[in-house]
């Protein structure tokens, strides 16, 4: 189930989630609340597996997710709206010399954090706003701008797609780190989609044995799902910025 698909059912359902674009905006969110409002559901605005069985006029167990042997078939689902928007914006880069990437401030204005400049390291200002601007109700860490503070976001789990992935960087005992989000794994590494990789949004490998945590929104469950890929083509990073 991808965001257009529920932006479609929701306007055939008569709910206006503003342009069929794939992208889980506050027209989106607010259709979505309305739904559940009107059919007696919890209206928190996240189209987790009740409210799209309500959607599609199907039961629980007739909803079946878009996975096979634990792999997501074509796009972000709908129910991980955070995953979708950092998809949105990979190719986002940093503007050498003294100029910034106003894309990149604007990052800043979901959550309300104080940055100014695309010198700045902004892995922690990239997963803050893909998490604040589509789960607007879901606190994220004091001082979001460091990596290592999303170990004390949401809840604890198993590496998966979607899930929030942190790094330690020089050394596992230090204070650096790089934070972003699940899309995929080979044997060795995973594949991260985040910012401030190579100054840009990007999917780039990590090793595994860098890995500090997961960690997974507390408005929605965990889904399990990991995606085995080839990792040829993708660039492997170690110290990034």
């Amino acid at each position: 189930m991808t965001i257009q698909e529920l932006q479609r059912a929701l306007a055939k359902a008569g709910f206006d989630p503003g342009p069929i674009d794939g992208i889980s905006g506050p027209k989106t969110r607010a259709a979505v609340r309305e739904f559940q409002r009107k059919n007696g559901l919890e209206a928190d605005g996240i189209a987790g597996p009740k409210t799209l069985a309500k959607l599609f006029g199907v039961s629980d167990k007739q909803l079946v997710t878009k996975k096979t042997n634990g792999s997501i078939i074509g796009d972000v689902p709908a129910d991980m709206p955070w995953l979708a928007e950092a998809k949105r914006l990979i190719g986002t880069t940093e503007v050498a010399g003294p100029g910034n990437n106003p894309a990149i401030l604007a990052m800043a204005q979901a959550p309300d954090i104080g940055f100014s400049s695309d010198e700045t390291p902004w892995c922690g200002l990239f997963v803050a706003h893909c998490i604040s601007s589509t789960l607007p109700d879901e606190p994220i860490p004091a001082n979001p701008l460091g990596a290592r503070q999303w170990l004390k976001f949401g809840r604890t789990v198993d590496p998966q797609f979607g899930s929030v992935l942190v790094f330690w960087r020089g050394s596992p005992s230090g204070w650096q780190g790089h934070v972003g989000f699940y899309w995929a794994e080979d044997d060795l590494h995973y594949h991260v989609l985040g910012g401030n990789q190579s100054n840009s949004v990007n999917v780039s490998r990590m090793a595994k044995s860098r890995l500090l945590a997961a960690t997974w929104p507390k408005a929605t469950e965990p889904e399990g799902i990991r995606r085995m890929k080839n990792g040829a083509g993708i660039t492997i990073t170690t110290n990034e910025q």
